[in-house]
């Protein structure tokens, strides 16, 4: 199948979103689908994307940026040039006029498309700015959502939430796919010590992975961190990733005043073979989030022997769960620092619980399983646009 995936801003500091479409469309093109992804940004676009088309490889092309106009003739025909010949477009999120001016275009076309939300209906995301995204919804998304061949979410708690939005289509769940590969060996902990030498300490190591937003819920994890100290557990809290950075001095100066600089250290964008170093090098992945659809990184950490402490805000809080190396908290700084002291009494656990994780993820998440679901969704698109 010739396959478009469409995502505005394909940049890894923006977010897991980023890794979701790099990783999907390098698994279904090695699986023979011809795949080209759009983008007005293609900054983290692997570069042997961009240069002429390679058998087993994905094709990039830059789109001409469209801003917010709803309407934009140079970039329509660019558009339409793109996906003719195409048997689906694949766009990903919700709110970009990017993505309407596609949907539009493929409809008039006669080009079926699908819409994988990424959790940007769930009830959270939609108590922020909700004036807004309602009227963004009632003006033109309802209708891009309804039209759509199919709605795509990651998890059932997603489609669960969701579904409101766009009650005249139906919803298909299947988990995003995460490309296992360089988790079947794994690299070791050495080269995050090696970078990082606190990680060398006998203190437990408390590991964040994600973009830094008020989302994320940092300011509950570094709360937790104190109240850890004050039990006289002193933990090791790795704050991986990037955000705005008037927020990022926030947390920095909150982190100061607790007199916590020595154990909270903020390490920014961690990526490649460091990424599943770090996860190795941790005892925890902790992110209290506010909300997150499926949560790439969950997995990830799960694949590399890492167990996870989050929120009963994740869509996929039961499939956490279920891996046996999960632990589902409320959203406050007690209950993660209570279940955090609750694991780390029993390290013979922890490591049992390592094996168990990454043993679920191979079982249930792997790669080849995952991209038949998707290819099955591909293949039951209807030609016919309603």
């Amino acid at each position: 199948m010739r396959i478009i995936q469409a995502l505005q801003s394909i940049d890894l500091r923006e977010g897991g979103l980023t890794r979701v479409i790099i990783d999907l469309s390098a698994v279904l093109a090695s699986r023979g689908h011809e795949i080209v992804v759009a983008t007005e940004n293609p900054v983290d676009v692997p570069s042997a994307w961009k240069t002429s088309p390679t058998q087993g490889l994905p094709t990039c092309v830059t789109l001409p940026p469209m801003g917010w106009k709803y309407w934009n003739a140079n970039f329509r025909r660019s558009v339409e040039k793109l996906i003719a010949g195409a048997e689906l477009v694949h766009l990903h999120g919700l709110w970009e006029p990017f993505n309407l001016q596609i949907a539009s275009i493929a409809r008039s076309m006669g080009i079926p498309y699908i819409v994988t939300i990424h959790g940007m209906l769930d009830d959270w995301c939609m108590e922020q700015r909700t004036t807004k995204k309602r009227i963004y919804l009632a003006v033109a998304g309802r209708k891009m959502l309804e039209r759509a061949t199919a709605v795509h979410c990651t998890a059932a708690a997603e489609l669960a939430q969701s579904q409101k939005w766009f009650p005249r289509r139906q919803g298909i769940v299947i988990p995003n796919l995460v490309d296992l590969s360089e988790y079947e060996n794994l690299p070791g902990a050495d080269e995050a010590r090696a970078r990082f030498t606190f990680l060398s300490t006998r203190n437990p190591k408390l590991i964040f992975l994600s973009r830094i937003s008020p989302k994320k819920g940092c300011e509950h994890l570094i709360e937790c961190a104190e109240l850890l100290r004050s039990r006289g557990i002193l933990a090791e809290v790795v704050i991986a990733g990037t955000g705005p950075a008037d927020y990022v001095e926030t947390l920095k100066s909150l982190v100061a005043r607790r007199g916590m600089v020595d154990s909270i250290h903020f390490v920014g964008h961690i990526g490649g073979s460091l990424k599943i170093s770090l996860l190795q090098a941790g005892d925890l992945l902790v992110i209290p989030t506010s909300q997150e659809n499926f949560g790439l990184v969950f997995f990830e950490a799960l694949a590399a022997g890492l167990p996870v402490v989050t929120t009963n805000l994740v869509d996929a809080k039961e499939e956490i769960a279920q891996s046996g190396a999960g632990w589902i908290v409320p959203q406050n700084a007690a209950a993660f620092a209570d279940a955090i002291e609750m694991i780390l009494k029993n390290p013979s656990d922890i490591a049992d619980r390592k094996l168990r994780g990454r043993q679920w993820i191979f079982d249930n998440l792997a790669t080849s399983a995952i991209a038949g679901h998707i290819e099955t969704m591909y293949k039951n698109v209807s030609l016919t646009i309603k």
